[in-house]
């Protein structure tokens, strides 16, 4: 039996929606990332964009465990010297772009280079429930349900 190998033409990619209400931050990244890559297919290939379109909604919504909230801190530097700055998760997830947590944690797990900027290109992250790709009928994948430590309800 020969290695599959895809071919351009026959990627197959399809339109999921995650709603990431109550559910850990890094496991949903870690999900995501794997549909982005497409690795949950029997037809992977690695050098090949065949993941899906992922949507993801609720975001401000998503869990953080233990002091995450308040700890893990993204640091950016102005260019000016003494210039460092830095805001924490939980700034961000109750800020104007609460998004930017998830696609933060979900591109830190997709290689980085040309490939992973095109997969990220595949992922929809809105921070409510209304999201404009109604049309593309997404599939509802329920991450809560893969395993009791994916949902905190508190």
């Amino acid at each position: 039996m020969k290695t599959l190998s895809l071919k351009p033409s026959e990627i197959e990619k399809k339109w999921i929606l995650i709603d990431a209400d109550g559910l850990v931050l890094g496991r949903l990244a870690s999900q995501i990332a794997m549909r982005l890559r497409g690795k949950h297919k029997p037809t992977y290939t690695p050098h090949m964009d065949c993941g899906d379109n992922v949507i993801v909604i609720n975001a401000e919504k998503v869990k953080l465990t233990g002091n995450k909230r308040q700890d893990d801190i993204f640091y950016w530097h102005t260019g000016y010297p003494g210039g460092i700055k830095g805001r924490s998760k939980g700034q961000i997830l109750d800020g104007r772009f609460p998004e930017r947590v998830i696609i933060k944690a979900v591109e830190r797990m997709v290689p980085r280079g040309p490939l992973g900027r095109r997969q990220m290109g595949n992922l929809r992250v809105y921070a409510g429930t209304a999201h404009p790709h109604e049309a593309q009928q997404p599939e509802v994948l329920d991450v809560a349900a893969m395993n009791p430590k994916n949902k905190r309800s508190a």
